[in-house]
């Protein structure tokens, strides 16, 4: 089996509103790229995955008569890939879903969120995605609303071996500072984004050990905005927010081998001023112990760093116009004779 996640650029820009794909010379959302050049650079991004699971993230903006499902299928009959159906949690408010594209015919899976509803003052005990956590972002002892924009994708996903385990897609919030109009203001917003970042890790966290309490196989997988190195604020706050998901010292620990590789690993390639481009460590695809023992391989699909795709010119170029993330997978094998007790 193999899972994939990948965060698609602007991919709202590539539908109109009925869901149909824009192919054509019209700019996207990503600079100097037209609609047409990212669809097709997609097409053979997703051809070249052909994954039974893919976690769309910044997957198109989910509106009454234009669900984020149907662009998804659209674009799937478009590529022509065996990952037809889409899945949807909770919409959210910022034309960047979380979805996922699956293979019916390999896999069934099903939205299924965790936690009690919060009340407006929120719960410190890892409530449901879509409502408020409680955590004390400022050390004042009095406890903070932390939400998220993007709420977490939790998915029960049954294998056609009958195989099942749990999914969580993950989009963390941002610490770029966006905004900010001078350099106080700058490192303020950043802080500020920061420690946001980390209660949602705390509160994803919490989610986590529950599930490996109960003995469940767990994939935890998306773009945490964060990396271990990533950034000068770690070494003041503590560990990067995917390594709270990940598990510390003495507790249940998820794996990916880029959380041992840090900064010498990247999954994504923004373009500054002029031929420069900053590089970073985002995209994660987190598993439970047990995984472990089903021969799993990960890759992470850079164009510029993986030999073979470097070798594979039309590959290579794909991916570099289809978005400023890079795919990871996940391939793994299926034990026929085990059933996780979901």
């Amino acid at each position: 089996m193999r899972i994939a996640t990948y965060n698609v650029e602007w991919f709202d820009a590539l539908f109109d509103e009925g869901g149909q794909l824009l192919d054509d010379d019209e700019w996207s959302g990503r600079y100097n790229v037209t609609r047409g050049d990212q669809a097709w650079a997609l097409r053979d991004v997703f051809r070249a995955l052909d994954a039974d699971i893919i976690l769309v993230v910044e997957a198109p903006d989910h509106k009454p008569k234009r669900p984020s499902t149907k662009c998804l299928e659209h674009f799937a009959k478009f590529a022509g890939i065996r990952a037809t159906t889409a899945e949807i949690g909770f919409p959210n408010q910022t034309q960047q879903e979380l979805v996922v594209l699956f293979d019916p015919k390999v896999v069934k899976l099903r939205h299924e969120p965790v936690g009690h509803k919060s009340g407006k003052a929120g719960l410190a005990d890892a409530p449901r995605f879509d409502t408020v956590f409680r955590w004390d972002l400022d050390n004042d002892q009095r406890g903070d609303p932390v939400r998220w924009s993007k709420p977490p994708l939790e998915l029960i996903v049954k294998h056609r071996s009958g195989f099942e385990f749990r999914m969580i897609g993950v989009h963390a919030k941002s610490k770029a500072p966006h905004g900010a109009k001078n350099e106080v203001e700058m490192m303020r917003r950043a802080v500020e984004n920061r420690k946001k970042q980390l209660a949602q890790c705390v509160w994803l966290r919490q989610r986590v050990e529950q599930h490996l309490k109960m003995h469940e196989d767990l994939i935890v997988l998306g773009d945490f905005n964060d990396g271990p190195g990533l950034d000068p604020y770690e070494e003041a706050l503590g560990k990067s927010g995917v390594e709270i998901v990940a598990g510390q010292d003495g507790e249940a620990k998820l794996f990916d081998p880029s959380l041992l590789m840090g900064a010498t690993m990247t999954t994504s390639r923004f373009k500054l001023k002029g031929d420069d481009y900053l590089e970073a460590l985002l995209d994660f695809l987190l598993v439970s112990p047990d995984f472990l023992d089903r021969k799993p391989f990960w890759r992470v699909w850079h164009p510029l760093r993986d030999p073979e795709i470097n070798a594979n010119k039309r590959l290579r170029d794909a991916l570099l116009l289809a978005s400023d993330h890079f795919p990871v997978t996940l391939d793994c094998e299926i034990d026929l004779g085990k059933k996780s007790p979901v």
